[in-house]
């Protein structure tokens, strides 16, 4: 039987101490600033790994909970790494790339001129509630993603389905909502009509944020749908203790047969990278995310572990709000990020599994611009700019750092103590302000922070979930914390939309990113390759470059 990890923790808790007071070291290493966050917050009764019927149980831990388990309500890699289990979308993506492949619909077919999309629906197959999945069941979903005003439109604080409207051109209404009409053909067949083409539609239909909720639960749940998730997936939703563990038990009437072949699956929250990799090691958990890249190699080399990495996909950035004081200021901006030692952050923190960037477009990505003129580290020229912005004497700011570990970012506490040392060099006094996850999230997004530092991770793998979702004005207040607006940009971006053509696409978008670059919305800081770690009981686990993969087919051996 596992221990129960608040009594592992308290533990571990206790050993530190004395490790600490016979090195004199005063146990700081390892440590950031989740360490004041219960990991083991009291929750619900029968959420232990023990409470599964059979013995395929696997824990998987990571370094944040999630935000919604509504997928479409939410930008949060935790959340849909989540909601991946519980839910399918119309098409997936192979098991390790962006290839498409079939989902809930086995077949589609395009009109040659881009404008009409008809899917072919799997037969047989019910929700989690026991109500069958059909095409009104699909267009229930786009519907109440793309009105504001639907019965089932539940987002809240008028953060609407924002990924919807970024990835489909706007909301019902919308000069460039690309939806006109959704045509139900039969229960097995639904068509989408567009009012213009869409380069990357097929991509958006296999994305984690656009998967079918049951209506039937809809109607139930209203907007606490939130959190009691109900879809067709491998695994359905059994409990959610906030900050502590979400558990999925087998969903036995799967569409697919033997699977999934675990019986239970617990996703435990434990902030520190450290703590979750002792873990692994003393076989708390089975598989671990945020490995700190430091610890790669012993993990490789251990026996009774694996280790496991994941492509350069994402972005890991510090980001300015533009629209507030003192970074509506360009220059300054240009002086911060010229302050701002990213080849030491990549040296210091990554092991080698990361490269500095330049643009917030990984470099794998079509439409790359490789010729763009990075605002390299550089101090004398980043005072000489200070000055020009006219803070010659120097000022005071605030920058806001993330609680958790992310795969971008394996250790934000230290990445921030980094830059807060780059801008004292040039008379930049940082505050650095912490706050929870949910509600770091929730804060950025609407514009209370200075400077604040996140990422993003691919999950369509096309550069419009880049630099659309980050830049594009449209997004302002949602997934674009840096609340910039430029129409000539913004104009690029739908121009690559709305093409066919990917060499155009592709030329669209690198013209894009020479003025994002100069206009510093943000300071994009390294490409990560993130790494993670199982034991060596976990079989069949393939990680997505996207950070949310199916544990359908993962069990564990002996």
């Amino acid at each position: 039987m596992r221990l129960k990890y608040s009594l592992f923790i308290a533990l571990l808790f206790a050993v530190l101490l004395v490790l600490a007071a016979c090195t004199g070291d005063g146990g700081q290493k390892g440590e950031d600033t989740a360490e004041n966050e219960d990991p083991a917050a009291e929750g619900d009764e029968g959420t232990e790994a023990e409470g599964a019927e059979g013995d395929q149980v696997l824990i998987f831990a990571r370094g944040g909970d999630s935000e919604s388990l509504d997928p479409a309500s939410t930008t949060d890699g935790e959340s849909s790494r989540i909601t991946k289990q519980i839910y399918e979308s119309l098409l997936e993506f192979d098991k390790d790339s962006f290839e498409i492949m079939p989902g809930l619909a086995h077949d589609w077919e395009v009109a040659d001129d881009g404008l009409s999309y008809t899917f072919y629906l799997e037969e047989g197959v019910t929700f989690h509630d026991g109500t069958d999945f059909n095409a009104e069941a699909v267009k229930i979903n786009f519907e109440r993603w793309a009105d504001p005003e639907h019965a089932y439109a539940f987002a809240d604080d008028g953060y609407v389905y924002s990924m919807y409207g970024t990835m489909f051109g706007g909301f019902k209404g919308d000069e460039n909502h690309v939806i006109e009409e959704i045509n139900v053909v039969n229960d097995h067949e639904i068509e989408f009509i567009l009012s213009q083409p869409l380069g990357f539609f097929l991509q958006n239909m296999a994305m984690t944020y656009f998967p079918i909720t049951s209506p039937a639960a809809l109607e139930e749940y209203g907007a606490a749908i939130n959190e009691n998730p109900v879809g067709t997936g491998p695994f359905k939703f059994v409990s959610w203790s906030k900050d502590d563990s979400i558990v999925l038990d087998k969903f036995e009437d799967y569409r697919k047969d033997g699977l999934p072949k675990l019986d239970r699956v617990v996703f435990e929250v434990i902030p520190d990278n450290a703590a979750r990799l002792i873990a692994l090691r003393s076989g708390e958990i089975d598989i671990m995310d945020g490995l700190n890249p430091d610890d790669a190699a012993s993990v490789e080399a251990e026996e009774g572990l694996e280790l496991y990495e994941r492509e350069e996909n994402n972005i890991g950035y510090v980001g300015f709000n533009v629209q507030k004081e003192p970074f509506d200021n360009k220059d300054l901006r240009h002086a911060v990020s010229h302050a701002i030692d990213k080849e030491a952050i990549a040296n210091a923190l990554y092991a080698g599994y990361a490269t500095p960037a330049s643009v917030p477009l990984p470099p794998s990505y079509m439409g790359y611009n490789d010729e763009v003129e990075s605002l390299e580290y550089d101090p004398e020229k980043a005072s000489e700019l200070l000055a020009e912005a006219g803070y010659e004497e120097g000022l005071e700011i605030e920058l806001w750092t993330m609680p958790v570990a992310r795969p971008y970012m394996p250790d934000p506490e230290t990445v921030s103590e980094i830059i807060q040392n780059n801008l004292e060099q040039i008379g930049i006094t940082v505050t650095i302000v912490r706050e929870e996850w949910a509600p770091y999230l929730e804060k950025t997004m609407n514009g209370d922070h200075q400077m604040y530092m996140l990422g993003w991770s691919g999950t369509n793998g096309d550069p419009d979930y880049f630099l659309s979702s980050l830049l594009h004005g449209d997004n302002v207040g949602s997934s674009n914390r840096e609340f910039y607006a430029n129409d000539e940009v913004d104009g690029l971006l739908n121009q690559a939309k709305l093409s066919i053509d990917q060499d155009e696409r592709a030329s669209f978008y690198q013209q894009a990113q020479e003025i994002i670059a100069d206009d510093a919305p943000m300071v994009p800081l390294v490409h990560s390759r993130p790494v993670l770690a199982t034991t060596n009981a976990v079989e069949n686990y393939v990680p997505h470059p996207s950070t949310s993969e199916s544990l359908a087919e993962v069990e564990l051996v002996d």
